[in-house]
């Protein structure tokens, strides 16, 4: 026999993904409950997170969502919001955090110690680093890494040592938070190498090829709404510098006639003083 608050928990599951037009599978492992409250706080208004267990998200998820069930890995929630996909996942990305390293995590990438000072005066320390691979000496009264080396490799485990060491030297290779891995809008799953663009790159490669566009339209004469007071204006310069060129004589080109033949006059008063 199934439990009831199972058939209970999957229909309310429905109804969240069926009140809203986003709907993403994130990844929740290794968030620490206070900080899950804090996330909850922050997208609070923006965006609601339910998290059940992966079977029974799987049963709610229907039609076209059908296919999230491709993307869910380890323990998982649904985040659902008005917002576009993009949006969500940017919000989401700005909340992940830098964390200390435990004994037994897997390093996410290569953890690099580069070579300088640290803020550690002369002890114990120095053979605690080297203990873990990390060339420490003292020099000039202070404790200094004598060259740059790569302490854990992406991929690797994270030792209970090297952790501590790294926690010394405030090091904090982990990052944690709600972990996107698809989201579905209108019949279209977005997965995260979709979802994670530079925003700022992009407004300014727009603005770049809005900049170009307005110079090539201004080159070939092409008018439109953004061009034309620019092409009104290159028209009359050019045509002032024309009537000046051909003598022609009209209200605009008037003055300036009359003050290079004032300039002509002194000049010619100078050479017959």
């Amino acid at each position: 026999m199934v439990a009831q608050w199972k058939y209970k928990e999957v229909e309310e599951l429905k109804k969240l993904i069926s009140s809203y037009p986003v709907v993403g599978i994130v990844g929740i492992r290794g968030i620490p409950a206070s900080q899950m409250q804090d996330m909850r706080k922050l997208i609070r208004g923006k965006m609601i997170l339910r998290v059940s267990k992966k079977s029974l998200i799987e049963h709610a998820l229907q039609n076209g969502m059908g296919e999230l069930k491709n993307y869910m890995e380890g323990e998982v929630g649904i985040i659902a919001s008005d917002m576009n996909p993009f949006k969500v996942y940017r919000e989401l990305k700005n909340m992940r955090m830098r964390v200390p390293a435990k004994a037994g995590d897997i390093a996410p990438e290569d953890i690099v110690i580069k070579k300088g000072d640290t803020p550690f005066k002369p002890g114990p320390i120095v053979g605690e680093l080297q203990k873990v691979g990390i060339p420490a000496s003292i020099r000039e009264g202070k404790v200094m890494i004598d060259k740059t080396v790569t302490l854990v490799k992406k991929g690797e485990v994270i030792s209970q040592e090297v952790a501590a060491a790294l926690a010394r030297l405030d090091i904090r290779p982990m990052e944690i938070g709600l972990k996107v891995y698809a989201m579905f809008e209108d019949g279209i799953i977005y997965t995260p190498d979709v979802l994670d663009v530079d925003v700022d790159k992009i407004l300014q490669d727009m603005q770049r090829a809005a900049s170009m566009a307005i110079n090539l339209a201004l080159e070939i004469g092409y008018p439109t709404k953004e061009t034309i007071e620019m092409l009104l204006q290159k028209a009359y310069r050019n045509a002032y510098n024309v009537a000046i060129e051909s003598n022609i004589y009209t209200k605009e080109t008037i003055e300036e006639f009359i003050r290079k033949a004032y300039l002509q006059a002194k000049e010619l008063e100078k050479i017959g003083g």
